[in-house]
């Protein structure tokens, strides 16, 4: 038998609290899922958001649920496409400049390649009545991503009464009284500012388990990292290039084919519709929408109406139809033909989504000095909640007009296929991309047996 110690005091395992530091995954996986996510982020920006949660947050645990709330927060506040904008964020957190352009450009590159495919059949070949039955099953499924986001982000994010009548108050608002998006974000920062103020504990973020916590790489305990930090050096690095990367395409643009062509000037007015459209994707194409009809006449109603489509049942933000548009407009008022369109297209798309990177890159290191605090922080719960009764609103519109078209009655079969899709996502956990493609084969083949 071995012979005990006779050490009286004997070493005793202490548990540090100083947690490990931070070790993100390797760079080129995550530029892999960031080109998946590309691939399969069907659903709009309600879709995108429960995409990137589903796999940041609970698949990969790559960052907390309380840095993936904050971050999203931040980029409700902002102009142009909130989902777009939040994986920028996210890849900047994990690896920094280069990985915020990773994932902002892979998120849409994919996307992009297939609209201008799309909208190059649209322009030879019209209404383009061969996929009629695949997005008579699109609709559905896209109706039941929208239902299953915001029950998802719901759950997390509306934790208590306050939370939960400032969604419902945001719901009446814009469904009844037609109140514009950016006034109803005001009111709720304001609401959220007095509340955080008058009773913290209600308005205060939305927190996981110290386990949960723990089992992220990257979570809200850890220090900030070297390029988390603010730098005012940094930041005047960042604008510099900003302002080349915007200016360079235009006097290219202008330098060869005049001052007035239709390249440059929508190089402007997408960089002007990036800057002043507050709520997300939707509030961009609003804005784009009225614009490129009435007073650019890039397309018509009709077409506009058949982007729309294309953008809700193609990967990618919702805001991607933008590339449908510039691609129009470039093919309708331009001398190039497809190659010109095809350049209109990339203008329409690069100066859409270029500014994201600016307010992300800049903005980013000083809201991330702000997390904790909750000054900042009630704010922010609050148009969480607010935008919360928003998706509502989307889910009531979108399904309202499927689901009981104009000619009167009910669409029977979109009811049913839509409540199968999200008895697929929520019952079954099937993964969006596959729910989609499904739903549009049964689309299909219904279009055949009507026929």
């Amino acid at each position: 038998m071995a012979a005990e110690s006779n050490n009286p005091n004997p070493p005793t395992l202490h548990h540090s609290t100083t947690p490990p530091p931070f070790t993100p995954p390797g760079f080129w996986r995550a530029v892999a899922l960031w080109l998946k996510l590309g691939f399969i982020s069907f659903g709009g920006p309600g879709g995108v958001l429960a995409l990137l949660h589903t796999e940041l947050v609970e698949r990969k645990r790559w960052i907390s649920e309380r840095r993936f709330l904050h971050a999203l927060n931040y980029c409700m506040l902002l102009p142009g496409p909130t989902a777009h904008q939040l994986a920028i964020y996210v890849g900047w957190l994990l690896h920094g400049g280069r990985g915020g352009v990773a994932a902002g450009v892979l998120l849409v590159l994919p996307s992009f390649f297939i609209i201008v495919t799309l909208a190059t059949c649209y322009a030879l070949y019209g209404q383009l009545p061969a996929i009629q039955g695949v997005l008579c099953g699109f609709k559905p499924a896209v109706l039941a991503v929208i239902v299953f986001a915001l029950v998802t982000l719901g759950r997390r994010t509306l934790t208590n009464w306050a939370l939960v009548a400032l969604a419902i108050a945001a719901f009446v608002a814009i469904c009844v009284f037609h109140v514009p998006f950016p006034i109803i974000i005001i009111a709720a920062g304001i609401l959220g500012a007095i509340g955080g103020w008058l009773r913290p504990r209600l308005f205060a973020a939305p927190s996981e388990s110290a386990q949960a916590e723990a089992r992220a790489v990257l979570a809200d305990q850890d220090e900030a990292t070297a390029h988390t930090r603010p730098s005012w050096w940094r930041a005047a690095l960042i604008i510099v290039v900003f302002l080349a990367l915007w200016w360079l395409p235009i006097q290219w643009a202008s330098h060869n084919f005049g001052r007035y062509n239709i390249w440059t000037t929508m190089a402007y007015f997408f960089t002007k519709a990036a800057f002043v459209t507050f709520g997300g994707g939707y509030a961009v194409l609003a804005y784009v929408a009225q614009a490129a009809v009435e007073q650019y006449q890039w397309v018509t109603a009709e077409q506009m109406m058949d982007g729309l489509a294309l953008g809700e049942t193609t990967p990618g933000p919702l805001i991607m139809v933008l590339t449908f548009f510039g691609f129009l407009g470039g093919w309708q008022q331009g001398n190039f033909g497809w190659p010109g369109a095809g350049l209109a297209a990339l203008f329409a798309t690069y100066y859409t989504f270029l500014p994201s990177f600016l307010f992300i890159l800049l903005g980013g290191p000083f809201v991330e000095a702000l997390r904790g605090q909750i000054r900042f922080t009630a704010p922010l719960t609050a148009i969480t909640a607010a935008v919360g009764g928003v998706i509502l609103n989307l889910a009531y519109y979108f399904g309202s007009g499927l689901l009981f078209p104009a000619g009167g009655g009910v669409n029977w079969f979109a009811a049913a296929l839509s409540a199968a899709a999200l008895v697929a996502l929520w019952r079954f956990k099937l993964g969006i991309a596959l729910v989609v493609l499904a739903c549009g084969v049964i689309g299909l083949l219904h279009q055949l047996v009507l026929r």
